[in-house]
């Protein structure tokens, strides 16, 4: 057997040459004497003609059906006027067929591969035959080239590509281990990694000085859009830089990709936010920089509101209430609000209270509709108007809970509504550096700190004081890399003094005798 070219290759330049394709029977014609069968490979489609005058391959043909394996010696010849498929890059020609051998039959696939309408359960049983689809082949290829690419220009930058141990111990981490059972230690595990994170260290240590790979992780946490238990990162790390030098690098490498990969564009230089901003503003420390619509503060003014439903998250420590407007959103209707109110119900909400503007010089029962407008004074919903921007015809959402709900759900319905009325920029792409991380957030329910991000971010310069005194206002030198709403990189600058380490592990309350189980 010997393939001379792939499918996807046969053009006008071969016009008159003799070839051996070797491919999947991805569709048989019978016209009345003459069959077409059009052969699938990795790289594309050929149209074989088979003519009666070639018995035996004639013969073969004719028992062929769909996903056959074939191999086919054959001449290329230009279409006849006429017939010629621009759809295709192989549409000029086609190959008329002196030998047809069958590699191998096929019995009548479960499911036709250009069929778009398969059901994830029916893709997973046929796996093998899911994956002939032209759809996952382009996936797996944009896949190869993505790493390629990144591998090329952590290269050039003097990366060196290190693979690190994947059978470890258990090390202190954003959600559970998968565990793998010794056999020669009876009731000991290991560990899959999470992330490659006191191994990269060690490297950083060990004087390596730029590291990466392209890593396999594991977490044991529910299903996520943005998360599978078993996922792929792009890992590195690196010595004797700031957050700045970071960030361009990876920065860069992703513009890189991109335009090499997909020819797309991304700005020169991507816009930074502080967590605290995008909090404030979007509700997300991953907002969707395409939506237009932003949150808006309004929890002093709702103190001494009639309405207990604001009242009493506006005067609670951790409780906030903000708004959303909605320009023209006084025509949504009242189905489309019920279905709201239920999406929010997902992120914690109680529900969902709005105000639709009828005549926004009227701050009252006149100008605005809505059952709560009866319980706020008129200085409160002359404050909503002003601060929100409303304007006759908008409609106002609003969220009044702990700040955390608020955040969550008012977040989450920015970018719903963003998308489903159309509040855009008309950006394919909005990249964002979300900065500023806090180090730590509190658990109310065990009434002790977390580390945000990991125990060895390093707190911002001037913030080390802050660990004895004043924990939650401790800021980081973390960063987080943000694409249409989807958080696709993050990392920090580690801790490289013992006493900063000691401080951190001390908020933690993480003992010494513990640090050093742990992490050694």
């Amino acid at each position: 057997m010997k393939r001379t070219h792939y499918c996807g290759e046969m053009s006008q330049k071969l016009i008159g040459q003799t070839v051996t394709l070797t491919g999947w029977a991805h569709r048989r014609r019978d016209h009345g004497g003459v069959i077409f069968i059009d052969l699938r490979d990795r790289e594309g489609l050929a149209q074989i003609v088979i003519d009666p005058d070639t018995v035996e391959a004639f013969a073969a043909a004719e028992t062929v059906r769909n996903e056959f394996v074939l191999q086919v010696t054959c001449k290329v010849r230009a279409r006849p006027e006429g017939t010629v498929n621009k759809n295709i890059p192989t549409g000029e020609v086609e190959m008329l067929a002196s030998e047809i051998e069958i590699l191998n039959a096929s019995l009548t696939p479960p499911f036709m591969l250009d069929d778009d309408n398969l059901s994830e359960m029916v893709r997973l049983q046929h796996r093998y035959i899911d994956l002939r689809r032209p759809v996952m082949q382009e996936n797996m290829k944009l896949r190869y080239r993505v790493s390629k690419v990144i591998r090329d220009y952590l290269d050039d930058k003097g990366f060196i590509e290190i693979e690190t141990p994947m059978l470890n111990r258990s090390t202190p981490e954003g959600a559970r281990d998968y565990l793998v059972p010794s056999r020669v230690h009876h009731g000991e595990f290991f560990a899959l990694p999470q992330s490659p994170q006191l191994f990269k260290q060690l490297l950083m240590v060990s004087g390596f000085d730029r590291y990466f790979q392209i890593t396999k992780c594991f977490r044991d946490e529910d299903l996520r859009a943005d998360r599978q238990p078993e996922f792929t990162q792009i890992d590195l790390e690196t010595s004797f830089l700031e957050e700045d030098d970071i960030m361009d690098i990876v920065e860069n490498m992703i513009r890189d990709m991109l335009k090499k990969v997909q020819d797309v564009d991304l700005p020169a230089e991507f816009p930074r936010m502080p967590y605290a901003e995008a909090m404030t503003r979007y509700g997300s420390d991953k907002p969707d920089m395409r939506v237009t619509l932003e949150i808006t503060e309004l929890s002093d003014v709702m103190k001494d509101v009639d309405f207990k439903v604001f009242s009493a998250p506006a005067n609670s420590d951790n409780g906030r209430v903000a708004a959303i407007r909605v320009p023209q959103g006084a025509s949504i209707s009242r189905k489309e609000i019920d279905a709201y109110t239920e999406f929010v119900k997902i992120y914690g909400a109680k529900g969902l209270a709005y105000i639709k503007v009828k005549d926004a010089s009227q701050p009252n029962e006149e100008g605005l509709q809505s059952p709560i407008v009866k319980n706020i004074h008129e200085t409160a919903l002359k404050a909503i108007i002003e601060r929100t921007g409303a304007q006759d015809g908008d409609i106002v959402f609003f969220g009044a809970d702990t700040a955390k709900i608020v955040n969550e759900a008012l977040g989450a319905l920015r970018t719903k509504v963003g998308h489903d009325k159309g509040h855009v920029d008309g950006r394919a792409w909005a990249p964002l550096w979300v900065v500023d991380f806090p180090m730590f957030e509190h658990n109310e329910e065990d009434d002790r700190w977390n580390a945000l991000h990991h125990p060895f971010t390093s707190p911002k310069d001037g913030h080390e004081d802050l660990l004895d005194t004043n924990p939650g206002a401790c800021l980081s030198k973390a960063y987080d890399m943000v694409l249409n709403g989807w958080e696709v990189g993050g990392g920090s600058v580690r801790i490289h003094k013992q006493d900063i380490q000691a401080k951190v592990l001390k908020v933690l309350n993480i003992s010494d005798e513990e640090a050093q189980e742990k992490f050694g």
